[in-house]
């Protein structure tokens, strides 16, 4: 099992979502604390080589795995979710 570990940034990101999308992101958190075993998370490339994206619906969260961690960096809309 894994640790996840949200940052402030994607804590903050989380809080202004609408709140149905929350508790579907909440279960993702739960989801990904059995990482590798995790369906439907897909590699990035480029920039973001090295992270993860898994979604829900129109929304994102972005991660990277740290030995038994799963740091998860960003959560949003898929709209200029990967701009950044």
């Amino acid at each position: 099992m894994a640790i996840v570990v949200v940052t402030p940034e994607a804590f903050e990101q989380a809080e202004r979502l609408p709140v149905p999308i929350r508790g579907r992101v909440h279960r993702i958190l739960l989801r990904l604390e059995h990482w590798p075993e995790v369906s439907g998370a897909k590699p990035l490339s480029g920039k973001l080589a090295g992270r993860y994206r898994i979604r829900t619906g129109d929304y994102r969260l972005q991660f990277r795995v740290v030995g038994d961690r799963v740091v998860v960096e960003r959560i949003g809309h898929r709209s200029g979710f990967y701009d950044q």
